[in-house]
């Protein structure tokens, strides 16, 4: 074969080769295009309008409201801020809240200039650097499940103890970017994966105003969204709305509903006195808001009282951001 029938058989070759990649391209193509338009457009539904922000840095810690934050994707972050990232336990790293040590929602946690600082009633304000690396990092059990804190040294564990007044030795710790967050929806394979750090739950809670009014109307005496500690508050909705919505858009920010919030024994403390009822408003929200009889695995015996979610998209919330529905 000379050289010129060579050349004319590999020009036939590429010719083929070029239509075969050429039609399995635009079948691609097509079948991509066919897969956009088969698929439902999303519909966004004004459904309420956000009234609160609020940040809990310390698990069980006094709220701290804010006019804007940063949703990622371990919960809601404003400045050197971050949801329940310090936690307080004992000496064998066991997590302690508000259902073991009522008082403990009167301590505030703030951070300015790379400090932090604890507050509470008759004690003095307890200032130390929110990073010590030199501390060692403790092993801790967050409802069953293990996770790492920085000890925050004994300044603060003798400040907390002191706070407590308990022969029980407390101490402080903090969750650090590079530490393995924890997984609590691991258990059950259909709810989407996410990660987080000293949350109960959700890296999200959602609570409507309309909720918390219904509540109220059933009770001796009214409650505050504060006494369920939301992330987010929406108003300009009716009561339980949010039960409904499975994925919603706030901004920026895209949400997907996980599961309702199962309540328990912490809504009995009093956020403003630090006093536990053990009564209401527990047992009013068990009269009409257990879950159906085929999510009993799932919730128990716990009344459902706002939502928990986890972030499909992360963006920046501001109060007055307008709230959507998405539906397909």
């Amino acid at each position: 074969m000379d050289l010129k029938e060579l050349a004319a058989n590999a020009l036939a070759q590429n010719k083929k080769a070029a239509l075969l990649f050429g039609a399995a391209g635009a079948a691609l193509l097509g079948f991509g295009l066919g897969y956009k338009y088969m698929r439902k457009p999303e519909k966004a539904v004004r459904v309420g309008v956000v009234s609160q922000i609020v940040i809990h840095p310390l698990k069980s810690g006094k709220a701290v409201p804010v006019s804007f934050a940063e949703c990622q994707k371990m919960g809601l972050k404003s400045g050197e801020l971050e949801d329940r990232h310090w936690l307080v336990v004992t000496e064998e790293g066991n997590m302690v809240t508000g259902r073991q040590e009522p008082r403990l929602v009167l301590v505030s946690l703030s951070c300015r200039g790379g400090h932090a600082y604890l507050n509470g009633p008759d004690m003095e304000e307890l200032k130390f650097p929110v990073k010590q690396p030199d501390n060692p990092i403790l092993n801790c059990r967050v409802f069953s499940k293990d996770i790492q804190g920085r000890d925050c040294g004994d300044k603060a564990s003798h400040w907390l103890t002191s706070y407590f007044g308990d022969e029980k030795t407390f101490r402080l710790v903090h969750f650090e970017p590079d530490m393995k967050p924890r997984r609590p929806a691991e258990s059950e394979p259909l709810f989407p994966k996410f990660e987080v750090a000293y949350p109960d739950y959700g890296p999200v809670m959602l609570l409507s105003e309309a909720s918390v009014k219904d509540l109220s109307s059933k009770l001796d005496q009214e409650v505050t969204t504060e006494r369920f500690r939301p992330s987010i508050v929406i108003g300009d909705c009716e009561p339980f709305d949010e039960d409904s919505w499975e994925e919603i858009q706030i901004g920026s920010v895209r949400l997907q509903r996980v599961m309702s919030c199962g309540r328990c024994i912490m809504t009995t403390v009093d956020p403003e006195t630090g006093m536990m009822s053990r009564k209401e408003p527990l047992e009013t929200l068990k009269s009409y808001r257990l879950c159906k009889p085929s999510e009993k695995h799932l919730y128990k015996m716990a009344p459902l009282f706002g939502q928990l979610h986890t972030v499909k998209k992360t963006g920046i919330l501001h109060v007055g951001d307008e709230v959507y529905k998405i539906t397909r």
